[in-house]
């Protein structure tokens, strides 16, 4: 690591006060349910790959994690009223649309170093039913080398409907880990072919996951 960079392995006192606190605030606000928090690795590397169907996904997982955290998060966010507390909480911003080498090798630093990274792969809200996802976490996936374990969020979008600046109150949230799993790849894991490969069973591994989580839709 470099002197300026921080250790992802471990949060300030401040920043664990903070997320502490928070995670107590949407325990009251929502009744929030964290299942197969055991799937996480204690220690070393691992990569957190989420379904995405709400604005509340992203902080929900990264304020009830039992390990500190970074997610890649949209660097539209750093333009607004976001920015300080997104830097605070050691976020790492990313370009959409195109690969953006700088968030893409923060993220492989906190990876090296032992940390937990986040990241929805879907690339933004949607159904969450992982129709495709973006290339960058097969990018990760294979440079670092680690577990991924898939983390499916139900209830989110209902809880803050789109458009809407206040939460249903008390409104369930569940956020159910899946067991950690391990990329199967052959090949250049340099080749278009082979990030496309590792990302297509990314978005398999965590499709499985939803479908066998979801709750079964009414007939």
């Amino acid at each position: 690591m470099s002197a300026r960079s921080v250790d992802p392995t471990r949060e300030s006192v401040p920043l664990a006060v903070v997320r502490r606190s928070v995670a107590g605030l949407l325990r009251l606000v929502f009744r929030i349910r964290v299942v197969g928090a055991e799937h996480l690795p204690t220690h070393g590397p691992v990569l957190i790959a989420g379904n995405h169907t709400g604005f509340l996904d992203g902080p929900i997982v990264f304020m009830m994690l039992p390990r500190p955290s970074a997610f890649l998060v949209k660097s539209e966010l750093y333009s607004g009223p976001w920015a300080k507390l997104l830097s605070f909480a050691r976020q790492i911003p990313v370009h959409r649309g195109a690969p953006d080498r700088t968030a893409l090798r923060r993220a492989l630093d906190v990876l090296a170093a032992g940390g937990v990274l986040g990241v929805f792969p879907e690339g933004t809200r949607g159904e969450g039913r992982l129709e495709s996802v973006q290339h960058g976490i097969g990018y990760l996936a294979l440079r670092a080398g680690c577990p991924v374990v898939p983390v499916v969020c139900l209830g989110t979008a209902g809880a803050l409907p789109k458009g809407k600046l206040l939460p249903r109150w008390r409104a369930p949230v569940d956020v159910v880990f899946g067991p950690a799993f391990e990329l199967e790849v052959t090949g250049d894991p340099r080749a278009r072919s082979t990030i496309a490969d590792a990302a297509e069973q990314v978005r398999r591994h965590l499709l499985a996951h939803l479908d066998a989580v979801s709750p079964p839709e009414a007939a």
